[in-house]
């Protein structure tokens, strides 16, 4: 192994990803939604923290480009965002789903990321995915058939339970337009019970002209 190579492993890093983030109004009422959607006990709501739409996942990065990266984010025009939630919880995968996630349409959305993504893989901080970009936000995940390890044992990531019922569609008031509130970006800290999600910088997004859920 080179000395460069065990630098590198040497170097903090941190898992980060920009998102962006909900108003309060639209966030807490999808909390609302899931305590009374995910019926089936195999379903686990996602923390209100978590309820966000990614733009780009930056994966694990050196602690020292954090502050590049923020650079990079206050130097990209902030713009209205406007998102409208689909109604119907998406499974993922198809077949045996891992998660439930909400689809959000609103072009503003994709532009900004197409900006973002451009000038993060310009310095090679980002690297973009080959699907096309499609702005969610998970909702649920499904609990793994896993069982706790014995002595000795490593821990496993096991197959998702199988669900016997779906989460219930949003209601109206959840599909209608609201703005995006702030570009984000955020350290993803895995932990047992689930990831912490950690706010290190961002740009405070202007609200869509008559937009009153902020």
């Amino acid at each position: 192994m080179g000395w460069v190579a065990k630098e590198r492993l040497k170097s903090p890093r941190a898992r980060l990803f920009v998102a962006l983030d909900l108003p309060a109004s639209v966030r807490d009422g999808l909390v609302d939604w899931q305590r009374a959607a995910l019926a089936d006990p195999v379903l686990r709501a996602m923390k209100p923290e978590a309820l966000h739409v990614t733009l780009c996942f930056l994966g694990y990065r050196p602690e020292r480009s954090i502050d590049e990266i923020a650079g990079i984010l206050a130097e990209i025009e902030a713009r209205p965002v406007e998102l409208a939630l689909g109604a119907e919880p998406v499974p993922i995968p198809g077949g045996r789903p891992r998660l439930y996630a909400i689809g959000a349409t609103g072009a503003a959305a994709g532009e900004l990321q197409a900006e973002l993504a451009e000038a993060l893989s310009a310095v090679r901080l980002y690297e973009p995915e080959k699907r096309p970009f499609w702005p969610h936000l998970t909702v649920a995940r499904v609990r793994s058939e896993r069982r706790p390890p014995g002595p000795g044992e490593r821990r496993g990531k096991g197959r998702p339970r199988r669900v016997s019922k779906s989460p219930a569609r949003l209601p109206r008031k959840l599909t209608s337009p609201f703005g995006a509130v702030r570009m984000a970006l955020y350290r993803s800290n895995l932990k047992p019970e689930g990831a912490e999600y950690v706010s290190l910088a961002g740009v405070d997004l202007p609200s869509p002209q008559g937009d009153q859920k902020r």
